[in-house]
């Protein structure tokens, strides 16, 4: 019998993914084609998350034969809590789809109480999440392709 896996959304994460490639580029547009390579979907996916990205203030576009996506504020201003409010259901935990119709305690009361106690979990994660930026993300990436370069040890540097 196999397991059942509710879905879960990559819309954040892969928003993430290409608000670090629009910042890398400067002031560059990016066709969504391109950025579909990297994030390895498909460019409809990516301009959908697009418009939601440029609803919220996060990109916009340039129109025409070079146009394409780029950041609308700097990397430093773009807070991973507007990120995620962008492009995520706020709903972070997903409760029944059909409510319970039972009669019992557990069916009249688990929604609430759940909802009472796992709200202040979702704040939590949307207050962690406002103290950090785009930029955050970019020195972190930068951080871990710094440390992936070979360093050339003493014994092999060249004489001159």
């Amino acid at each position: 019998m196999g397991e059942y896996f509710l879905p879960t959304s990559t819309r954040f994460v892969v928003s993430l993914h290409m608000l670090a490639l629009m910042a890398e580029h400067g002031d560059a547009p990016l066709r969504s084609e391109d950025i579909a390579v990297s994030v390895n979907s498909n460019a409809a996916v990516v301009r959908a998350l697009l418009l939601r990205l440029a609803s919220a203030g996060l990109t916009r576009s340039q129109l025409g034969n070079r146009g394409g996506a780029m950041l609308a504020r700097p990397s430093s201003e773009i807070r991973l809590v507007d990120v995620y409010q962008a492009v995520e259901d706020r709903n972070f935990f997903a409760f029944h789809r059909q409510p319970p119709e039972g009669d019992g305690m557990i069916d009249r009361h688990i929604t609430p109480s759940l909802e009472g106690l796992l709200t202040p979990v979702r704040e939590a994660l949307e207050d962690k999440l406002a103290s950090l930026t785009l930029d955050d993300v970019l020195d972190d990436i930068r951080a871990r392709a710094d440390a992936d370069r070979p360093r050339l040890s003493p014994q092999l540097s060249i004489a001159g």
